[in-house]
């Protein structure tokens, strides 16, 4: 039995991890810096904060990878070193979390972020292409000890369904994790509705899928009803920001409070969602409180 099938036969809610971009800000990140080069350049750092998620109650936590694919890497001139990074975020984590294991059981979920690019016909990347890069990515993840991979923060289902092929090619049975960006108006950028996807997300046989990032957890909560009532019977997962960014003397101000975020999770989890964490701005106080308020 894999640590995915012993972590969801478990009764309850299970903890995702928060935000790492805001995370790494706060530990000295530029802007324009490319976060997934931390890997080797500041691996202290980004295990810390991986730390600091296992601290608050994290039991799913996503590597510093989400830039890792070719598509980006390459406009940083770092393709060649894709494996490299990619490996190096996998094992950063089952390092922390190997060094926490009293808390118990928590699983290292490779990240695969967009492209980037828009597939063809709007774009110029063949589907075929972009399948070619998340196989890549997913290998990597995977040789550095991923239990799951997470596809995050997409908003196009063929890039989607082009990531899950890519990851089965890597690995034939490895459970995979998607969450889709909605925005208030209920769809992603490219105009994909919750309920579309969780039929599509069902139909190709996903472990757990939902939504992450957006304009906070008030917009994530009308999502996980939509996903439920079309896909009443999967595992949904709930990553919202803290709250609507805001932009303030040139950075970026998210004002959910932890408190505010705790009862968001309650909400979440009564509306059907069963993997509840955060995404921008959300840092381990967030999660701390929102996992006591699940825990309770």
């Amino acid at each position: 039995m894999s640590t995915w099938q012993n972590l969801i036969n478990k009764p309850g809610i299970i903890i995702a991890d928060g935000a790492m971009g805001t995370m790494l800000q706060q530990a000295g990140l530029k802007p324009g810096e490319l976060p997934t080069l931390w890997n080797l350049e500041h691996a202290d750092r980004v295990r810390a904060v991986h730390g600091a998620y296992l601290a608050a109650g994290a039991q799913i936590l996503l590597t510093n990878t989400f830039s890792g694919n070719r598509f980006c890497l390459a406009k940083h001139g770092l393709t060649a070193r894709l494996a490299e990074l990619n490996i190096a975020g996998a094992q950063i984590l089952r390092a922390e979390i190997e060094a926490q294991k009293k808390r118990g059981e928590a699983l290292v979920a490779g990240d695969i972020g967009p492209s980037g690019e828009l597939l063809s016909p709007l774009g110029k990347l063949s589907f075929e292409e972009a399948v070619d890069g998340f196989t890549e990515q997913a290998r990597a993840l995977i040789k550095g000890g991923a239990d799951i991979i997470w596809i995050e923060t997409m908003a196009d289902l063929e890039e989607v369904r082009a990531a899950v092929e890519g990851t089965r090619k890597a690995s034939a049975d490895m459970p995979i994790i998607a969450t889709l960006t909605f925005d208030t108006r209920g769809r992603t950028m490219m105009g994909v509705k919750p309920e579309t996807a969780a039929a599509a997300l069902s139909e190709w046989g996903i472990a757990a899928f939902g939504g992450n990032c957006g304009n906070g957890p008030d917009e994530m909560l009308a999502v996980i009803e939509k996903m439920h009532a079309a896909a009443p019977g999967s595992i949904l997962v709930a990553k919202s920001n803290a709250g609507a960014p805001e932009f303030v003397n040139g950075a970026t101000v998210y004002r959910a409070a932890p408190g505010t975020m705790a009862e968001a999770a309650l909400q979440l989890r009564a509306a059907g969602a069963r993997i509840i964490g955060g995404c921008c701005g959300t840092v381990p106080a967030h999660l701390a409180a929102m996992a006591r308020a699940l825990k309770a």
